[in-house]
């Protein structure tokens, strides 16, 4: 794996699970952060507001014997889901194609009254810059969203191959990788409900 010396931290992220406890793929993320030797002392949980990023990062605390009330856990308003607009919502999910074929086409417009891909960059891109600021050497969990997280694979696996000599600090290599073709390719980094992904380490 590519070296990040212009990140202070590794991430992971976690898809929201259902709203039972022992889902499968919260207990594996605890067996998996375990097999990679993180000290639990260097885990942090950052996640969405939302109820179900909320309960999945409460089970993933329980798992791990951390306290949830504790400044391990974070809750991060920027980690919240995609808004998709007046148009999909309470919608069923068979109208996701037709955001994801607008967001191929170009990431930078924005659903009818809803978020754009690039909206998403800006608000996870001030959420790592806060993470970065607070954490050092830590292992972070971010328990987010379909979209949001896809977003966020894509941004820090575009920044990571960033060669540019004056772009050597995180906010600088986002800015750099903030364009059509990374950005309209974000359904590569899909995530299953419960699954859990190392992004940099």
């Amino acid at each position: 794996m590519a070296t990040t010396p212009f990140l202070r931290n590794k991430y992971w992220v976690l898809r929201h699970g259902k709203s039972i406890p022992n889902e499968k793929g919260l207990i594996v993320s605890s067996l998996e952060l375990n097999e990679n030797n993180i000290p639990l002392e260097n885990v942090r949980i950052c996640y969405s507001p939302f109820s179900r990023t909320t309960h999945t990062a409460e089970v993933v605390a329980s798992v791990l014997n951390l306290p949830f009330e504790g400044p391990q856990c974070k809750v991060m308003e920027d980690l919240r889901e995609r808004f998709f607009g007046p148009s999909f919502e309470l919608l069923s999910h068979d109208k996701y194609p037709e955001i994801w074929a607008l967001d191929e086409k170009d990431p930078f417009m924005r659903p009818e009254g809803g978020e754009s891909v690039n909206d998403v960059v800006s608000r996870l891109a001030t959420a790592m810059a806060a993470m970065e600021l607070e954490f050092q050497g830590c292992a972070i969990l971010v328990v987010s969203h379909g979209d949001p997280l896809q977003i966020l694979q894509t941004l820090l696996n575009a920044v990571k191959q960033v060669t540019e000599p004056n772009c050597d600090n995180l906010a600088s290599r986002i800015e750099t990788v903030r364009v059509h073709n990374i950005l309209s390719q974000h359904r590569k980094n899909a995530l299953l409900t419960g699954e859990l992904r190392s992004v940099v380490q």
